[in-house]
């Protein structure tokens, strides 16, 4: 397993962690996502290799930004 930790902007309630969640959850090898609009801090627990640019792409389907974490 790998996780990896994303910084994501424009959050600010539960209803924006839950449209972050259910976009990143779709993508194929994402085992679980943990998500706070109050840190901004989004982790994704994936089984297979997933790439940043999918998980980017669909933290901007919900709506927001997001950046990989070093």
């Amino acid at each position: 397993m790998t996780t990896t930790q994303y910084q994501v902007t424009g959050m600010t309630c539960g209803h924006c962690e839950m449209s972050v969640r259910e976009e990143v959850t779709e993508i194929p090898g994402v085992d679980s996502v943990q998500v706070s609009h109050q840190t901004g801090e989004l982790i994704v627990t994936t089984s297979a290799p997933v790439d940043d640019a999918a998980v980017i792409a669909a933290v901007e389907e919900a709506g927001y930004q997001a950046t990989r974490s070093e």
